[in-house]
């Protein structure tokens, strides 16, 4: 049986000799129908929470595939350069070998300098990752604590329905 808060507040009670004292049972009822009222508006609010996190997640997957074209466009430019590099080389190794070292060292610099780029894009994308699965997780875990109130109040008022019936 569901009952809402304005449920709690319009319950009426008939008057028995030695009953409890009405003032009291209504007073219990509008505090429990008040805090009912805020916990289901703070699982409202957790499932709007919850609803932006999982649009964030999906942007940060968006931007993860992202991540992964760029880095393989980055390997592939890193791969090209180092052909050409290499092409070039061996034109120059025809004419001036000197030539053609210093023109593979700066290619070799330039793939490490790539290869420390997706390096480190890499650990930003695991620490995005990790940051918000423990948002979620954090999220799920107050949610159930919610859940877990919202029983505890309902068998309360079982309870309490009981000793007043």
């Amino acid at each position: 049986m569901n009952v809402s808060p304005l449920d709690l507040r319009q319950t009426k009670f008939r008057k028995a000799m030695r009953g409890f004292d009405p003032v009291e049972v209504t007073a219990l009822l509008t505090a429990v129908a008040d805090d009912y009222e805020g916990a289901l508006r703070e699982a409202d609010r957790l499932k709007q929470d919850v609803s932006r996190m999982e649009v964030m997640l999906a942007e940060h997957r968006d931007a993860e595939k992202n991540l992964k074209v760029t880095l393989i466009a980055a390997q592939k430019l890193a791969n090209d350069i180092k052909a050409q590099a290499e092409s070039e080389a061996r034109r120059i190794l025809e004419g001036a070998e000197q030539r053609a070292a210093i023109l593979v060292d700066k290619a070799q610099l330039r793939v490490e300098d790539v290869q420390r780029e997706i390096d480190g894009l890499k650990l930003k994308r695991k620490d995005a990752e990790t940051a918000v699965e423990a948002t979620i997780q954090a999220l799920r875990n107050t949610l159930e604590f919610v859940r877990e109130q919202d029983e505890r109040e309902r068998e309360e008022r079982v309870m309490l329905r009981k000793v007043i019936g």
